[in-house]
């Protein structure tokens, strides 16, 4: 028996008892065997001695086997209308080092490099993306809630391990002329979570896009290793650039509403200043409050805000008050043409009513004239004379032409 189930027939199925298969007789083996039952007895014990031997090797771990090494997920340009990761990259000593990458990665990279931080940017995120991300940056809950909801005045806070800082966007909306409906002045808002190895915008609205800014920063590698206090100070200084060029817009509007309210081709009116006012409120709202937490940025010295950068925000600081000013002067000039206008409309109300009573004084002689002869009394002086209706008539028209002579004459008419 065990000459016809020989060794190399053995080696053979090796690889099949491995796999937990059974040796099966080979093609024929039956036919040579003189007894079939001792033949499937034997086949069933060198079976089951090689799966003994198999079973005695080292396990395979299947968890290791059906893991796979978590990848870098690439940052996907989904819908603007879900939200998304408009950009995610690592810097260090003022250079980008990693191209798109998973953020939870790019805050490990970050932390593995010499003076490195992650910048994260998002659109519109929802709270669920935004509070995934939190749990790994370490972002305070109510800050989240404020970033994702959004119609934040301008502020500063100071959280255990970051600062959170809300900005307004303004975008010059191009038209023809101001009406009373009018939309001068657009605005959004850019949410700002700065770390010590982080930094996380968060935008609303559809201006204040921040690629051209970013490739502006990455161009200038000498103010990109402050870290993430550059970031800061460049966005607030981009925005505070769009306040600027907002307001000298807005001067060329308010030129033309003043000039408007003299001139004598067409009726003054309150609507085009007074909706101008409405828009320079909006602004105002967005301009003026960002002011302390600049002023916090500069005097309470956050424990985040690079030391060397303050002088930096001092400058975006002056700029800002200049804007201020600005729009200061165009709400008090637009409040002088306000009342310049309504002035106008007093006196064109005047005007008119001066030349009413004028032509009804004129119409009263003819009036009285005809009333008193048409009263048909019987003895009235010269009523049955031949030449005494023309004489009457020319009464009335030398008595109407001499009032309007001298209605003429004091500019009543």
């Amino acid at each position: 028996m065990r000459e016809k189930c020989g060794r190399g027939d053995v080696e053979g199925d090796d690889d099949a008892v491995q796999r937990g298969d059974a040796v099966q007789p080979r093609p024929g083996q039956e036919a040579h065997g003189e007894h079939p039952v001792l033949d499937a007895l034997e086949l069933a014990s060198v079976n089951a001695h090689r799966l003994a031997g198999a079973l005695s090797r080292p396990a395979v771990s299947l968890v290791r086997v059906g893991r796979k090494r978590r990848r870098a997920r690439p940052v996907s340009r989904e819908s603007v209308r879900g939200g998304q990761v408009m950009a995610c990259g690592v810097y260090s000593h003022g250079r980008r080092v990693t191209t798109d990458v998973d953020c939870v990665d790019a805050l490990r990279l970050a932390r593995e490099e010499r003076e490195g931080f992650a910048w994260l940017g998002l659109f519109e995120p929802s709270y669920g993306q935004l509070a995934e991300i939190a749990e790994h940056y370490g972002l305070d809950k109510l800050a989240v809630e404020d970033a994702v909801t959004g119609g934040q005045r301008p502020k500063l806070e100071q959280y255990e391990n970051h600062l959170f800082m809300a900005l307004k966007t303004t975008s010059y909306v191009a038209h023809k002329e101001v009406t009373s409906t009018s939309e001068v002045v657009t605005t959004g808002e850019i949410m700002i979570f700065l770390g010590e190895d982080f930094v996380v915008t968060v935008r609303h609205g559809q201006h204040g896009e921040m690629s051209k800014l970013r490739r502006q920063l990455e161009a200038a590698p000498e103010m990109l290793r402050h870290g993430p206090t550059a970031v800061l100070h460049a966005v607030c200084d981009s925005i505070v650039d769009d306040y600027v060029d907002t307001v000298e817009k807005i001067q060329v509007d308010v030129d033309q509403i003043e000039a408007g309210v003299f001139r004598r081709e067409h009726a003054p009116s309150t609507e085009a200043a007074y909706q101008m006012k409405r828009e320079l409120l909006e602004l105002k709202h967005a301009v003026q409050p960002l002011a302390g937490p600049l002023r916090a940025l500069i005097l309470d010295r956050p424990r985040m805000v690079d030391v060397a950068m303050r002088r930096y925000f001092r400058d975006v600081a002056d700029h800002l008050e200049q804007v201020s000013e600005r729009i200061s002067h165009f709400d008090e000039l637009l409040s002088s043409v306000l009342a310049a206008t309504l002035t106008q409309l007093t006196i064109a109300q005047n005007e008119d009513m001066r030349k009413i009573s004028a032509w009804v004084a004129i119409a009263a002689v003819p009036t009285a004239l005809a009333g008193i002869y048409g009263m048909n009394f019987e003895h009235m002086p010269e009523l049955h004379q031949v030449w005494g209706y023309p004489t009457v008539l020319g009464v009335m028209v030398v008595a109407c032409l001499l009032l309007y002579r001298a209605f003429k004459r004091n500019g009543w008419l």
